[in-house]
């Protein structure tokens, strides 16, 4: 979590606990990252490594699904990267097999960051563990 602030501070980004339509948000106007108060650490730090991330992507509030879902799956696949190591992904999956919520309860992640660190692995973008 301490490096997610950090990054928040880095980019000169404002963090607010505030409940919302979903358990996050990012405002570019206000350059304001919103999570919602009381959620586990595991949902906290995966939905701010979330909102994060589409604050340095630079993605903006759009009608458009297609963009949106793209905007969606891109910002959990840079969490994935941010909170997910090749290393602890290969130790939980020898630990779990491969079922997802079970490597996201291990990995201390939510099943969606997880998820998308599969994608990333299915597509050659993370390197493997030997």
């Amino acid at each position: 979590m301490e490096q997610l602030l950090r990054l928040v501070e880095q980019h000169g980004l404002r963090l607010v606990e505030r409940r919302g339509s979903s358990r996050g948000g990012f405002e570019p106007a206000t350059a304001t990252i919103r999570i919602d108060p009381g959620m586990s650490s595991r949902a906290t730090c995966s939905v701010l490594a979330h909102e994060l991330a589409h604050a340095v992507l630079g993605h903006v509030p759009t009608s458009d699904d297609a963009v949106r879902d793209r905007q969606e799956h891109r910002a959990d696949e840079w969490a994935a990267r941010l909170l997910i190591t090749p290393r602890s992904y290969a130790d939980a999956e020898e630990l779990r097999g491969a079922h997802p919520a079970s490597l996201a309860f291990e990995l201390g992640v939510t099943i969606e960051i997880v998820l998308a660190y599969q994608r990333l692995l299915q597509r050659g973008a993370v390197a493997l563990v030997e």
